[in-house]
């Protein structure tokens, strides 16, 4: 047995192991980083100049701040770096050290008194002792070759020493530190093996316990995999057995091939719904992949692959569609033409068996380009009834994704087709009318160019091979009528814009106006005030003054709204018992009822409130997204002792038309004495132009003429005609260019008021698409050099203001 005696006193300093145990034999790193590692090696260093040998510390465990009352004597073998670069020393736990009182020693590290505790064993070893060894050495060869430590096994197998041999269960990592601490504090060497024999059994036996059952968990699983298989084999078995004895099925939904095969698909689109078929009957019913198969083909079988609408009893009636066009819509001549004609070609190829040519069928792709409120999304709706097809409208502003138009692939959850095929299958027909709305507002970002994707659905050489990401079977969209609608030709990409057949719609003239709000707005709005048509009546001048000065934009939307507040005023006041119905609204009675006037024109107001009283004020007229407009120039000369010479331009104006103003100003410097202006005012005085509406962007060279008008009114004296707008580019030499836009340019004029409008002598072909009513209404002079406008725009010198009579051309 052991006997514990003091045989010497100790002094050492004290390196205290936070959760760790050393035991006597083992070897270890320690981290010099640790301030109390460090002072005890420093402490052992400078103690170890006095004394021969290695550096001694004493080891002592401290577990939740208290300390062992065994410790282990330790030598430092080596001070160096550890293998993450930090400073480290290399320690090896010698033999044990009962702990006694505290003392000083040299450095910041505790020192301790400690008395060394010597072991004995019997020698040779009783029986009991020897059989203990050999089941030490056994359990830990089992538990080491179960971790793959064969090196570690030859290592144990030659220890011979019971102390040693006990002290090696430090390096254990399933021990605790309990667990160390007390083989630590076991000074016996037999009991101390006793214990590290036990200890290693009760793990032994654990990880027993954990493999049995991890061997049940998979045993089960094998069960549950090998069930799963048998039922699948059943339900094979007892599926050919009905069919074996021509029995049906329980739910027809259910089976997707009787339904594939019974459907009328196109044969490539049949192929490869036989193809998901066969990989749905192999999936698995907890697969993901079988809920995707069911989704498309349930898609697939919805789509109508063959049905068409039977368009030959109203398409084919010409004349009648061409009247429901007439009836739903007033104007737009150029659309109903547009569909007459498309008409037509479709009725004859029907007639001589050229439904369908090279693959593809007539289709047609129009886009209705114009301002907001002129009926361009009504107008697909009407079409649609004129063939007598179906109608779907497809919202695309704001669309930013591609995967809108191409669907998404299937194998993303949540996948969709795109919005070309749910529009097909919303219709129930291959060949209706599809409304793309509002394509100009389309965008793109980092999920793709929803434009791009559209190319090939607008294209009639290529859509009738279309493909779309989560069909991926070719669909035939060359029968479809596509009818884009945009507000700004320009925001549509050029190859987009290339593949569709351009509409204009430029606005509606006012006599269109008052027809369109007597045949249509006023019934409607009627019925949504809760009146009848014989209750309220409006009379034709309180439809004109209300399309003339209640309201100026090239559609109706803002007519329509005028309309409806004044229904509901009449109702609002026939509830008070403040009108008796039925009642009849005239012209004079609009003040009363809605407010007064918005939009008076220049040419009826006072001659001395008019924006054309002073010089150096200019009436252009420009295009915006809201149809066209009347734009006035001003401009000004600065006073010469302020010595702010140049031109400043002002009304948040783009490259284009500033360039224009400087071309404008260029050209009287260099023409003015042939003009008669005194120029020399132009040296030292700086030049203003401004743009009223300084919140609104302009550009464009279509304001050279006017602002070249406005600066010759400022510098002469003389002023601008009030009933005179212009348009035109400037050059240097004082030609007038030709510019775009005339008809709503022209359109603008009108319901501004203007009765003479100049524009260059190259758009005189434009003057065909302006509607007579207005051509009627309108002194027109097209001109071809800036001297020209100058005759024609400015008021006599003599009277300052405008001539009685308009001046020729």
């Amino acid at each position: 047995m052991a006997a514990e005696s003091p045989a010497f006193t100790l002094t050492l300093p004290v390196l205290p192991l936070d959760d760790e145990v050393v035991l006597p034999g083992m070897v270890v790193p320690l981290d010099l980083s640790d301030a109390e590692v460090r002072a005890a090696v420093e402490a052992a260093q400078a103690a170890a100049r006095s004394e021969p040998g290695k550096p001694k510390v004493l080891l002592v465990p401290r577990v939740d701040g208290t300390y062992a009352r065994t410790g282990v004597l330790g030598t430092v073998e080596q001070v160096g770096r550890l293998a993450d670069g930090d400073p480290g020393a290399l320690i090896r736990g010698r033999s044990r050290v009962r702990i006694g009182a505290g003392t000083t020693g040299p450095g910041a590290a505790l020192w301790v008194e400690g008395a060394a505790v010597e072991e004995s064993v019997p020698d040779p070893l009783p029986g009991q002792v020897t059989e203990l060894v050999k089941e030490y050495k056994a359990l830990a060869t089992s538990w080491l070759r179960k971790r793959g430590a064969w090196q570690v096994v030859d290592r144990v197998q030659a220890i011979d020493d019971v102390s040693a041999l006990a002290d090696n269960s430090g390096y254990s990592p399933f021990l605790s530190t309990e667990q160390k601490v007390e083989l630590l504090e076991t000074a016996d060497p037999v009991a101390r093996l006793r214990l590290a024999t036990q200890q290693l059994r009760d793990h032994l036996a654990e990880q027993e316990v954990a493999e049995t059952i991890a061997k049940d968990v998979q045993e089960g699983v094998d069960k549950q995999q090998r069930e799963f298989l048998l039922r699948r084999q059943l339900e094979a078995v007892r599926k050919e057995l009905r069919e074996l004895n021509g029995e049906q099925e329980g739910e027809e939904s259910d089976d997707y091939r009787a339904r594939v095969e019974a459907a009328d698909l196109p044969e490539k689109v049949r192929e490869a719904a036989l193809k998901e078929v066969d990989k749905l009957e192999r999936a698995s019913d907890q697969s993901p992949e079988g809920s995707w198969i069911r989704t498309w083909l349930d898609t697939v079988l919805e789509m109508p692959w063959n049905e068409r609408t039977d368009d030959s009893a109203s398409a084919y009636d010409i004349k009648g569609a061409r009247a429901v066009l007439d009836a739903e819509h007033a104007g737009l001549e150029d659309v109903k033409e547009r569909i007459t004609e498309y008409l037509a070609v479709r009725k004859r190829r029907a007639d001589r068996g050229l439904g369908v040519v090279g693959g593809r069928r007539g289709g047609a792709v129009l886009a209705l380009v114009g301002p907001p409120g002129v009926g361009k999304t009504s107008l697909g709706e009407s079409v649609a009834h004129a063939m007598g097809r179906k109608f779907v409208r497809v919202a695309l502003g704001g669309v930013r994704d591609e995967a809108e138009i191409r669907g998404h692939r299937r194998t993303y959850v949540g996948a969709l087709p795109g919005r070309i095929v749910r529009a097909v299958k919303e219709a129930g027909s291959m060949n209706p009318v599809i409304l793309l709305d509002e394509i100009d507002k389309v965008g793109s970002d980092f999920r793709g160019d929803p434009a791009a994707a559209l190319l090939e659905v607008l294209d009639p050489a290529q859509n009738h091979t279309f493909r779309d990401h989560y069909l991926e079977v070719e669909l035939d969209l060359s029968d479809v009528v596509f009818l884009a609608t945009a507000n700004v030709l320009e925001a549509i990409p050029e190859a987009l814009a290339d593949r569709m057949e351009i509409v204009r719609l430029d606005g509606y003239t006012e006599d269109e106006k008052i027809v369109i709000a007597r045949d249509h707005l006023l019934p409607r709005q009627l019925e949504r005030a809760g009146l009848d048509r014989d209750e309220v009546t409006l009379e034709e001048s309180a439809l004109r003054k209300l399309a003339g000065e209640y309201t100026r934009e090239a559609g109706v939307r803002t007519l329509e709204r005028s309309i409806a507040r004044l229904l509901r005023k009449v109702a609002a006041q026939h509830e008070l018992g403040e009108r008796e119905l039925p009642f009849t609204v005239t012209e004079g009675d609009l003040r009363d009822l809605i407010g007064r006037p918005h939009h008076v024109p220049e040419s009826a107001q006072d001659p001395a409130e008019r924006r054309t009283a002073v010089p150096g004020v200019a009436t252009g007229l420009a295009v915006t997204g809201a149809g066209g407009d009347v734009l006035y120039v001003e401009a000004s000369l600065a006073d010469p002792e302020t010595g702010a010479a140049g031109l400043t331009l002002t009304g948040q104006l783009g490259d284009v038309m500033k360039e224009s103003a400087q071309i404008a100003l260029s050209f009287l410097r260099s023409h003015g004495a042939e003009l008669e202006l005194p120029v020399a005012d132009l040296k030292d005085r700086g030049v203003h132009i401004h743009f009223p509406a300084g919140a609104v962007p302009k550009d464009g060279p279509s304001a050279g003429i006017t602002m070249t008008t406005a600066l010759a009114s400022l510098l002469s004296g003389r002023l601008v005609r009030t009933d005179v707008a212009m348009t035109g580019e400037v050059s240097l030499t004082g030609r007038v260019l030709p510019i775009g836009g005339v008809k709503q340019k022209l359109l603008a004029a009108h319901r501004a008021g203007v009765t003479t409008v100049i524009i260059p002598k190259r758009n005189e072909p434009d003057l065909d698409d302006v509607p007579a009513e207005v051509l009627d209404k309108l002194d027109v002079h097209t001109v071809t050099d800036v001297r020209q406008v100058l005759e024609l725009a400015l008021a006599p010198a003599a009277t300052g203001a405008e001539p009685a009579v308009p001046v020729a051309a």
